[in-house]
């Protein structure tokens, strides 16, 4: 037999999403209950169209208050709950849950988030009519079902709810948390309850005041340990013990809670992050890859943690652990799985950055994976080329053929690597005026030392008098003098980089010694961007002069170590490492000898680095898998 339903909802100002809502339901319900607490936009002229049971409730500071003012002038045999900013599909089936005849429902929600990524989260949205079941709570209201001696009777809905919302930046910023902390205060004292000790704690934790949100997180755990959100609680207090250095005790808290709930994908997720954090990369690695094991699974869902998001952390453990291959690959594989995202598309283009991969290698890998299916997809594409000034850009608009503003086209030209049509960009680029290619004409004027170019910049840089005196002497050919602020320096880096892009490298080489000419301390930012795009010979030359100087200087043979193993040169490698090891016994280095003996195959030496990681790094898990007690040395 066929149950009726309506749909109640309270409204405030949601004129931008209100029709979507109703359009979605309006087939699927037998009423609309419109509860308003104060539009003063055409919030209530859109539900009229759809319903004309609209009332006003003055608010009080009290969501259930609200809901329950709505539950009452509902007639139907069961309530659904929506907010303005949510939708239903078209495929989706109220009867096929109804039919079970149970008391309530619980939906999944899925929420959308920037850059085509979701999460998803459950709630009670649809729950029968007249059997006493009301809303409790001013602020994060809920039905009361979580009595302990509740007499309903539950079930999972095979609907899911798309909630917008969160498309919205606004809704993500600190001022919604501000906002809700004298409700969630009140309702605290006046109702302990772990319940409501959970979302003070989420509340704290959204504000990013960790400190405060970890004794409410605490004290919640223990009031109740079997609450349906005990997951998403054990992992929001891992992480804020993490943000406040308690590094051992957030892994550990995940540690057993991982293995409590195993298939709770973005705890394990989050895990791997903390790990990637405090340098622990083997573990993060296993994080990862049981990540995508699991798939994106669990009460709370993060799209893409058991699948694209992990092979992007996964690419960032072996860039970070030396391991380049596997960090391209891993690169690739998000690609594969996720080839519409902007985010992943930007880590796969700037990394081709870094190793110069072949345009036509990389045009390629675009056109393998990344789905342009409609024109706001290309308007991605050209956005993150863009973003990132990448070669291909120029590429792509002379393909597509696209008209865009001058300032792109400009740019497009600039790091073309075509030195002519770059010349070109001088007569055009005195007519712009905007900030964001402050950065491009000042490599502009360094390439063809276009001293016409310096009021634009100071124009547009709002550089003082020191400042511009450098940028003068950049634009002559002069030597660099007198002290670099930070900000220009940043600069002039950045100029380094630029140059490495358009593969202007006598340039690169004339700035660089400028630069450790004006500063010695410059020379070991040269060797760190030398590093990062791969040129490790040179990097590797310029650094050993700098050890035989300073020889103690810790990042000095880190750098060193890391260029000698990702290059082969093992036992150069193993004389930096072990003389690290010596002047800092952080766990990360400890990580670092492991690998090497690992590469070098030395089992003893790997024992024997194992053994003390277990012995002074307790939250470390890997090493006491491969060194079980009964086969580790003994002192």
């Amino acid at each position: 037999m066929t149950k009726s339903v309506s749909l109640c909802m309270i409204v405030k100002n949601e004129e931008q999403y209100i029709a979507r809502c109703l359009e979605s339901v309006k087939n699927m319900v037998n009423e609309i209950v419109i509860i308003d607490t104060g539009s003063t936009d055409a919030t209530i002229d859109i539900a009229k169209k759809y319903t004309t049971n609209i009332y006003s409730f003055d608010w009080v500071n009290d969501f259930s208050a609200a809901r329950n003012f709505a539950i009452n002038h509902a007639k139907s045999d069961y309530i659904l709950v929506m907010d303005a900013d949510e939708y239903l599909e078209e495929d989706v089936d109220l009867q096929k849950d109804l039919i079970k005849d149970y008391d309530y429902y619980v939906f999944n929600i899925k929420n959308h988030m920037k850059f085509n990524r979701s999460f998803t989260h459950t709630a009670v949205r649809m729950f029968r009519n007249h059997v006493g079941l009301k809303y409790e709570n001013r602020l994060h209201e809920h039905l009361n079902i979580l009595e302990s001696n509740s007499k309903y009777v539950g079930d999972v809905s095979a609907c899911t709810i798309e909630h917008v919302g969160y498309m919205d930046e606004e809704i993500l910023e600190e001022k919604k948390y501000k906002r809700n902390l004298p409700l969630m205060k009140l309702e605290v004292k006046e109702h302990p309850t772990a319940y409501n000790l959970f979302n003070m704690g989420k509340t704290y934790f959204g504000m990013n005041e960790f400190q405060k949100a970890i004794p409410y997180f605490q004290k919640s755990y223990s009031l109740g340990k079997d609450k349906i959100y005990i997951p998403e609680l054990l992992t929001k207090l891992a992480f804020a013990l993490n943000e406040t250095r308690q590094v051992n005790d957030a892994i550990s808290i995940l540690n057993d809670a991982t293995a409590l709930y195993p298939l709770e994908t973005e705890m394990k997720y989050i895990l791997g992050i903390i790990y990637v954090n405090n340098g622990y990369y083997k573990d993060a690695e296993k994080c990862f890859l049981d990540c995508l094991e699991l798939g994106d699974q669990g009460t709370m869902i993060t799209e893409g943690s058991g699948s694209y998001m992990a092979h992007l952390q996964l690419s960032d453990v072996y860039e970070k652990s030396n391991q380049l291959d596997k960090s391209y690959n891993a690169r690739i594989n998000a690609m594969e799985v996720k080839g519409d995202s902007a985010h992943v598309l930007q880590d796969y283009l700037q990394f081709t950055l870094k190793i110069n991969q072949p345009l036509d290698e990389i045009k390629q890998i675009i056109e393998d994976y990344y789905r342009m299916n409609n024109i706001n997809d290309l308007q991605n594409l050209m956005n993150v080329l863009y973003s990132l000034r990448h070669p291909l850009l120029k590429v792509y608009l002379e393909k597509f053929k696209i008209t865009t503003e001058p300032h792109i086209h400009a740019i497009s030209k600039i790091y073309g690597k075509d030195k002519n049509q770059m010349r070109t960009v001088l007569e055009e680029i005195h007519d712009m005026e905007k900030r964001e290619i402050a950065q491009d004409i000042i490599l502009l004027g360094y390439v063809f030392k276009e001293e016409s170019l310096v009021n634009k910049i100071q124009k547009l840089m709002n550089f003082g008098n020191k400042e511009m005196k450098v940028i003068k002497q950049l634009l002559t050919g002069e030597s660099l003098t007198g002290s670099i602020s930070s900000t220009l320096q940043q600069v002039l880096f950045s100029l380094c980089r630029q140059l490495i892009i358009i593969e202007e490298f006598d340039l690169f080489q004339d700035l660089t010694e400028k630069l450790i000419n004006n500063d010695t301390k410059n020379h070991l930012g040269v060797c760190r961007l030398l590093s990062e795009f791969k040129f490790d010979e040179l990097a590797i030359d310029m650094l050993i002069v700098t050890f035989k100087s300073s020889p103690n200087n810790l990042e000095v043979i880190r750098l060193l170590g890391d260029l000698c193993f990702r290059n082969g040169y093992l036992e150069d490698a193993e004389l930096f490492y072990t003389k690290l090891l010596n002047l800092d016994s952080s766990y990360e280095v400890y990580e670092r000898n492991f690998r090497l003996y690992e590469k070098k195959n030395e089992k003893q030496d790997m024992m024997r680095i194992g053994n003390e990681i277990i012995e002074k790094f307790p939250a470390v898990s890997w090493v006491h898998e491969l060194y079980p007690v009964q086969n580790r040395l003994i002192k």
